[in-house]
């Protein structure tokens, strides 16, 4: 019989972030499949836990992929962790996954922190509907045509970042989005310096050109708001709202995010919401 492949979350600075689910099964699986071995043995002997490790990462290849499926299959359990946050989201993890899935072998997640989430929480933008951008491209036409691609997006975009990289990344957003869309540098995340800088993109290309960025970075950056927002009338306005609430959205919450991409107040947008439900009735 085979094994399970885990999907294991980590802490994403601060070691205190783990939960007895992960610690256990941490300790259960016969290897873990880890992105950085060192990383990873910090975390496991802080926690005395002794579980053997095998670097995994984007370097690994299809062949450590296919060994570690085979291990599983002759009936070893394996734990895939990434050096922070849940593995397979913009991470080597994703092709393990597809291959044990091809395998018909079992996968069980054992969540943990998100980078992405945790950012989004406290950054202070509209965060009902996001869209994660992760990394972008180091090729700058390539970056370029993403960034073109997203310029009309209405959804709040988040970004990872190097620190290396940063005021690179913050003018390409700048020169696409402009100067005056509204950025949340999430910076060290659950860490001792933990901080997050909203301002707009100019204010925060001004700031980083002078101040020496330290740290990772999750960018959450504010979505397109129509330029013809005024002249967008209620009823279309109603149905956006009518829109979201079919697929799943609270209606507060969908009327909260209509108002401030139309200019149209939350309140009549919820009266009118009511309006149409008691007509239908």
């Amino acid at each position: 019989m085979s094994g399970t492949l885990y999907i294991i979350g980590t802490p994403i600075g601060n070691l205190e972030d783990i939960t007895l689910r992960q610690l256990r099964i941490l300790g259960e699986v016969d290897f873990i499949a880890a992105e950085d071995t060192r990383v990873t043995r910090k975390l496991l002997s802080h926690y005395k836990i002794h579980t053997p490790t095998m670097s995994y990462h984007e370097h690994s290849g299809h062949t450590v992929a296919q060994q570690i499926v085979q291990r599983i299959l002759e009936g070893q359990s394996c734990g895939v962790v990434t050096d922070a946050g849940m593995p397979c989201i913009s991470d080597p993890g994703e092709p393990l996954v597809q291959l044990c899935q091809a395998q018909g072998i079992s996968i069980t997640v054992v969540p943990g922190p998100s980078a992405v989430i945790s950012a989004l929480a406290i950054s202070g933008q509209h965060t009902a509907r996001f869209t994660f951008e992760g990394f972008l491209s180091v090729n700058r036409n390539q970056r370029m045509v993403h960034l073109e691609q997203l310029r009309q997006e209405t959804r709040t975009m988040v970004f990872y970042e190097a620190p290396h990289k940063l005021c690179r990344t913050l003018r390409d957003l700048e020169a696409v989005f402009g100067g005056e869309r509204e950025i949340s540098l999430c910076r060290e995340l659950t860490k001792l310096h933990e901080e997050v800088y909203r301002a707009t993109l100019s204010q925060v290309v001004a700031f980083y050109e002078n101040t020496p960025p330290k740290g990772e970075f999750v960018l959450v950056v504010a979505g397109c708001v129509p330029e013809k927002a005024s002249e967008i009338s209620v009823d279309t306005a109603v149905q956006l709202v009518q829109d979201r609430v079919a697929c799943g959205e609270k209606l507060t919450t969908a009327c909260k995010e209509i108002a401030a991409q139309t200019g149209i107040s939350k309140r009549e947008l919820y009266a009118q919401m009511q309006s149409h439900e008691k007509a239908e009735n």
